[in-house]
Parts: C-alpha cells; structure tokens; sequence
C-alpha cells in the first residue's frame, strides 16, 4: 500500500504539471496544444509497443476509435476550459466524470447502481451548482466546457469497459495519442504558432506529464485495491489548486472552495473510478 500512495503521488503531480502547463500556453490554441501533448506520448507508447512485439492494430478497432474520440474531445474541452477558469476549479468538475459513466453504465451496459450512489452524485452536481450559481467571478463558459469534458469523460470509460481485457492498455492509450496527434496536428494548420525557446520544452513536456501521469496511475492500481486508491487521485486538486495560487495568482471565493470540496467528498466516498481512469489523459 505505501508502494502505491507513492505512486499516486507522482501520478498526480504529473497530471497537475500537465495541467498547468497547459494553462501557462495560453497564446496557443487547443488544437495546437493537443497535437503536442499528444506527440509527445506517442515516443512512449510506440517503442514499447514494438519492444514487445504487440500489434498496433488491435483487436476492437472500432472502440478503440470511439474511444479515441471521445478522448480526444473530453481532452479538448477540457483544455479549452483552463483558458476561462481557475485550474483547480477545472480539475475539480471534471471529477463528475464518473456520474455519466455510472448513467452510461446503466443505460448501455445494464449495470446496477447502489442507492448511495446517486446520492453522492447529488453531492457532486450541488457543488456544481454551488461553483458556478453562487460564484459570479466564475465564467459559465470556463465551466460549461469543463462539465462537457467530463461527460465526454463518462463515454470514454464505457468504451473502455467494453474493450475490455481484450486489447492491451497500453494499445488503448497508443490509439487515443495517435488519432490525437492526426487530428490535432490536421486543426491546427491554419492556427499554427511556431513556438520559441522554451516553449517548445514546455509543449513537448506536456505528453511526458501525461504519460507518467497514465503509467503510475497503472502501477498504483496493479498493487493495490482500486476503492483504497482512486481516493488519492484528489490530491490532483489540492496540489493544481496550492500551485495554481503561486503561479498564476489564481483566486478562489469562499463558494468556490465549497463547491470543490462537495465534489472531492462525493470522489472520496464513492469511488466509481476503475482502472479505466488510467487510461484518461
């Protein structure tokens, strides 16, 4: 369990660079964004894809697309919300995710949900509510992309279910980084900003966050029982939220904090959150 903590630890400061990093980038469009976190990725997944001999392809081809897809939008919108709203806010609704996946579940899959369940969930949509009816400095666009990407989120974990242990995860994640890259890379042609310096560290450092991010994640969750913990992935809030204060000289209101604080508890409660949000972004 130790062994585990720590690697959630350095997961979720990998994803919390990630995400200020991306904020830091805001002279560059999303699309821009995306191609290079996703490039960046892809020096990972492809060597050790072919280290180990495993195909490309795939077995599920048509979900790995779906899910790439949806991936590739959550990811997008996601992204795009850091550029209206503070970033532990961001990070904080898109933990809703595991509501729509928990509706999808029922609706495509058949899955049966615990009463407690939609109560925590109740939890989590107050403290949207809360974030955003009681907070005016927030912007409702900031916040209404960030709750698309975390129903955008919900339809990545499906998909992911059902490709089951049919493909190998990191065949999943390699399909996700490349359908990313094309059509980021493809969006970003006519809004293309030659980056200068160290920006060109900083964009290519995005998909290393992100891999390391995906890769302890992983390890955590091989070693230790995912309802003891999913709980930590939370810390990504408080550490986006302390660095997000320091860097950007970001402000939270008292509202602000109630609202993200609904949340984590619902994520702290009732952790929905399989081994699939290893394979998120």
């Amino acid at each position: 369990m130790k062994k585990a903590i720590q690697y959630m630890f350095i997961c979720t400061s990998a994803f919390t660079c990630m995400n200020l990093f991306v904020k830091s980038l805001d002279s560059f469009n999303v699309f821009q964004i995306v191609f290079f976190r996703s490039l960046g990725s892809l020096f990972f997944t492809l060597p050790y894809l072919f280290k180990n001999k495993i195909s490309l392809a795939g077995n599920r081809r048509g979900l790995l697309i779906l899910r790439s897809i949806f991936g590739l939008i959550s990811m997008m919108l996601f992204f795009l919300s850091l550029k209206y709203i503070a970033s532990g806010t961001a990070v904080s609704i898109r933990y809703i995710s595991p509501f729509f996946a928990t509706f999808f579940g029922l609706v495509l899959l058949k899955e049966k949900v615990k009463p407690v369940q939609w109560l925590f969930f109740a939890i989590a949509f107050l403290g949207v509510i809360i974030l955003k009816g009681l907070d005016s400095e927030l912007e409702l666009e900031g916040v209404l992309y960030a709750f698309l990407s975390a129903f955008f989120a919900g339809l990545v974990y499906i998909s992911i279910r059902k490709i089951g242990s049919d493909d190998h995860p990191v065949v999943v994640v390699n399909y996700f980084m490349l359908i990313s890259t094309l059509i980021g890379g493809l969006l970003s042609i006519h809004v293309w900003i030659t980056p200068v310096g160290t920006e060109w560290l900083v964009l290519m450092s995005l998909g290393v966050f992100g891999y390391f991010g995906q890769l302890y994640m992983t390890k955590a969750m091989q070693i230790a029982e995912t309802n003891q913990i999913a709980p930590f992935k939370y810390l990504e809030v408080i550490f986006t939220i302390i660095l997000g204060l320091v860097w950007f000289d970001e402000s939270y209101t008292v509202w602000s904090l109630v609202g993200i604080l609904l949340i984590v508890f619902r994520f702290n409660n009732e952790c929905t959150c399989k081994k699939e949000l290893a394979f998120f972004f």
